[in-house]
C-alpha cells in the first residue's frame, strides 16, 4: 500500500519523466533480449535493464494497471486499516498515475528508443537500388 500511495502522489512532470525512463530501459531489454543469439542471451540482456527500472523507481503504465486498481480495490474492500493511509489511493489518483505514465512510456518508447533506431537503420535512398 506505501507503493501505491507513493505512485499516486508525486505531480504530473514527475510521474511523465519517470514514464520516459522507464520506456527507455524497457525498451533497451527488449533489444538486448532480441539480439542475443541463445536462451541465455536473451535472459541475460533482459535482467540488467528492467532490474534497473524497477531499482529506479520508474512507472510503467502496464505494471500500473494492475497495481494501483488491486490497492483501490483492497481499501474498498477494507482489508486495509483505517489509520493506513490509503486515502490518497483512489479512482482519481488512479487516472492521475496512469494518463502521464502512459504518454511518458509512449515518448519513452517511440521517441527516444524507436525513433532514434529507425533514424540510425533506415535506408538511404538510392542505396542499393539499381536506379541512378
Amino acid at each position: 500500500m506505501n507503493t501505491a500511495v507513493g505512485k499516486i502522489t508525486p505531480d504530473v512532470a514527475t510521474l511523465f519523466f519517470k514514464g520516459i525512463l522507464c520506456n527507455v530501459l524497457v525498451c533497451l531489454g527488449v533489444w538486448l533480449a532480441y539480439a542475443g543469439c541463445s536462451v541465455t542471451d536473451k535472459v541475460v540482456g533482459l535482467i540488467l535493464p528492467v532490474s534497473a527500472f524497477i531499482a529506479a523507481g520508474f512507472e510503467h503504465c502496464v505494471a500500473n494497471m494492475y497495481f494501483l486498481p488491486l490497492a483501490w480495490l483492497l481499501t474498498e474492500l477494507g482489508k486495509i486499516p483505517d489509520d493506513f493511509a490509503a486515502s490518497a489511493i483512489t479512482v482519481t489518483g488512479i487516472i492521475h498515475n496512469l494518463v502521464p505514465v502512459t504518454l511518458g512510456n509512449i515518448v519513452g518508447g517511440a521517441g527516444f528508443v524507436g525513433f532514434v533506431y529507425w533514424t540510425i537503420y533506415r535506408k538511404s535512398p538510392g542505396v542499393g537500388s539499381s536506379n541512378p
